[in-house]
């Protein structure tokens, strides 16, 4: 296999003309568009910030700089942004497993409103195998970061539907690898979260060739997700498209999610206030993804799937985001 990894001081050199500075951390820019059916996409001022434990970033939270970006696996260009698993150090190989944030010009995050909308991202999940997740989701943060020192431009404020940080409402958009993907929304009703989601798995749903190598949506190469929520005053469906090589491909529905902790309406009432997009590429000590591709989830086997086997076989491993647009139905793929 061809060695590719991430080397720190290279990339370092690289985004340090382009950081954009808020506060006193240099955020890396990441071009993104807002959309109306009316006026088209209008391209937004936004970059991104590292969460705020993150282990191989040398400066504090809030003062990092572009040689943390890289150490840290993250890069971008233009619309879009490369995350690696495991970066290479002088001889040592860091399993860095970013996590990222998506801020406004003010070093606020971006509150994408969702409800009656749509978000759309290209992916390349090439180099993603078994075993890895590369999460494009929502969170309902709190923009300023929820007043932490810092705040959103030092990364603070992190939540989710597992608890993590403190619990809040969860929409995963994309948890994914080359093999298998799932999007699953996540309500919480305080502090009690539907965990496991109700999520939609095409693999699980019997389309075993939809998203796959060579599929009929092909994860050796790039193509566009668009993930809408139709409803309005209260979230209807979640429906999934994929559109590759000028082809639309439909990638399921859910309509109906776990009432006792808020259900379709609690997920609604969450993208209607405004979420925050967080990007991520870890893997799985403990299932070893399996509850994402293996089994009836997926053509993957534990095996392969241990960290171990990722970083002895796949040091490589990284996801590429890009061309993020988010606003009415219709609108982000328009022409």
């Amino acid at each position: 296999m061809a060695s590719k990894f991430l080397y720190v001081g290279l990339l370092g050199s690289l985004l340090t003309s382009a950081a954009v500075a808020q506060g006193s951390e240099a955020h890396p820019p990441l071009t993104t568009w807002k959309c109306t059916t009316a006026g088209g996409c209008v391209q937004q001022n936004t970059s991104v910030v590292l969460d705020k434990d993150s282990k191989y970033a040398s400066g504090a939270a809030g003062s990092r700089t572009a040689d943390d970006y890289a150490a840290m696996g993250v890069s971008t260009e233009g619309d879009a942004v490369t995350m690696y698993h495991y970066v290479k150090s002088g001889s040592t190989l860091n399993p860095a497993s970013p996590r990222i944030y998506l801020l406004d010009a003010n070093g606020q995050y971006v509150m994408m409103e969702l409800l009656g909308q749509e978000l759309s991202v290209d992916v390349d999940y090439s180099q993603v195998p078994c075993g890895e997740n590369g999460a494009f989701y929502l969170s309902e943060m709190k923009a300023d970061g929820g007043g932490s020192s810092g705040g959103a431009s030092a990364g603070q404020g992190y939540c989710d539907a597992q608890c993590q940080g403190y619990c809040c409402n969860e929409m995963d958009i994309l948890e994914a690898n080359a093999k298998a993907n799932a999007m699953t929304p996540h309500p919480c009703q305080g502090d009690n979260c539907d965990k496991a989601g109700c999520g939609y798995n095409p693999y699980a749903s019997g389309q075993r060739n939809l998203w796959a190598t060579g599929g009929t949506v092909d994860t050796n190469k790039k193509f566009t997700v668009i993930t809408q929520f139709a409803g309005s005053g209260s979230l209807t469906s979640i429906s999934r498209i994929y559109i590759q090589d000028g082809k639309q491909t439909p990638g399921g529905t859910i309509s109906a999610c776990n009432d006792g902790q808020g259900g379709l309406a609690g997920m609604g009432a969450a993208l209607g206030r405004g979420m925050v997009l967080a990007m991520s590429i870890w893997n799985d000590a403990t299932q070893q993804m399996s509850w994402l591709d293996a089994g009836n989830n997926g053509p993957c086997n534990i095996a392969e799937s241990t960290p171990a086997n990722i970083q002895a076989q796949h040091p490589d491993t990284h996801v590429t985001f890009s061309n993020i647009r988010w606003g009415d139905i219709g609108s982000t793929t328009k022409g």
